[in-house]
């Protein structure tokens, strides 16, 4: 395979198109950027902007990055080879494994959880927009228990099972859910099953530790105006939901042991691409949503399987066509206040996706 970055000399439009398109990322509200693009046996990054304020150095092409909402695949990973293992049955009640955890418990199927259905209130918005609320609990931590019982003491939203609405608190019960089946909290079974397996030496379940290690992008926030560092921050707030820390390599090495198999087994595979009715989901680029795991459908009609997030200071997107073969990954590091980040700045997001798709 060939790794390689895109040469100001390029004449391929459709890169062109892209180093373009990550530059305008810049000019809207990222710090930096970077997107890795694997179309069968070639590898190439696109970057712009600066690893940090204050100096020039470019974003590293190999650095660490807050994964956010990816995390979630993880998650969804583990729990299906739990299902294949017979430890987990996706239609059974929550309350079941976690009794008395949620007064709803014997209402919401696991399945419910994984794919967003389960109606259950989204504990992140009974907080403050971030903000001076960040600033003041940057390094505080969450219990886990704690979080869902924000959503517990609230009805749910709808019927389970009735509609689609992303809720980060689904996935903090899943994360407890491991736990009680295995005795080992998530990062452990995460690490032991997908981890340590792939070698992904970069990849990092940072608990309360609030710093990213080695090399890596910083990250922003507008808070009053100004541009806050938070790089650092504790974690715990989204802990099994996303916490997580990787690189655009190892997220590929991932992404291409779940979609070829590698990961799960075929009846379980099948289950996590098995969506919600698309027209429930109004996410970016969204036709449905699985077990942790969505399809993306970007301009020009080319299909891809992945999930994006984002978390205080860092936006990201993973996505691969089926068999493997085309693949991207990106990292954006950001300079905006999270209100801001729809409108121009998604456009511009969504914009850059396509444009990396298009090199496929």
């Amino acid at each position: 395979m060939t790794d390689t970055m895109v040469k100001p000399e390029t004449k391929d439009p459709k890169r062109i198109r892209l180093q373009e398109a990550v530059d305008k990322l810049v000019t809207v509200g990222a710090a930096g950027a970077q997107f890795r693009v694997t179309s069968g046996d070639e590898t190439f990054t696109v970057r712009a902007g600066v690893r940090e304020f204050g100096n020039d150095d470019p974003v590293p092409t190999d650095g660490k990055f807050r994964i956010a909402c990816i995390t979630k695949v993880f998650v969804a990973t583990v729990l299906l080879q739990l299902v294949a293992e017979g430890r987990i049955d996706l239609d059974k009640p929550i309350g079941e494994y976690l009794p008395g955890l949620l007064p709803q418990g014997g209402e919401v199927a696991v399945r419910n959880l994984l794919q967003h259905t389960s109606g259950l209130y989204n504990h992140a918005d009974a907080f403050q927009r971030p903000g001076d609320r960040f600033e003041r609990d940057r390094y505080k931590h969450f219990a886990p228990e704690d979080l869902v019982k924000i959503a517990a003491d609230k009805p749910l939203n709808f019927t389970p099972g009735s509609t689609f609405e992303y809720s980060n608190t689904n996935y903090i019960v899943l994360g407890l859910l491991i736990k009680a089946v295995t005795g080992r909290s998530y990062a452990e079974e995460i690490r032991t099953r997908i981890i340590e397996p792939l070698g992904l030496r970069d990849t990092v379940l940072p608990g309360d530790d609030p710093h990213i290690p080695g090399s890596h992008a910083r990250g922003y926030m507008k808070i009053k105006g100004r541009s806050v560092d938070v790089t650092e921050m504790n974690p715990s707030e989204a802990c099994s939901a996303g916490e997580m820390i990787s690189t655009t390599k190892d997220l590929d090495t991932f992404l291409v042991a779940l979609v070829t198999g590698k990961l799960l087994k075929p009846e379980q595979l099948e289950q996590m691409k098995t969506t919600v009715p698309p027209e429930w989901v109004t996410l970016p680029m969204s036709n449905g949503y699985g077990l942790g795991f969505m399809p993306l459908v970007t301009e020009r009609g080319l299909s891809l399987w992945g999930h994006g997030g984002g978390i205080p200071g860092y936006a990201t997107f993973i996505g691969a066509t089926l068999d493997g073969r085309q693949r991207l990954e990106s990292s954006i590091t950001l300079d905006i206040d999270p209100d801001d980040f729809s409108g121009v700045f998604e456009d511009a997001v969504v914009d850059a996706i396509n444009a990396a798709a298009d090199c496929l």
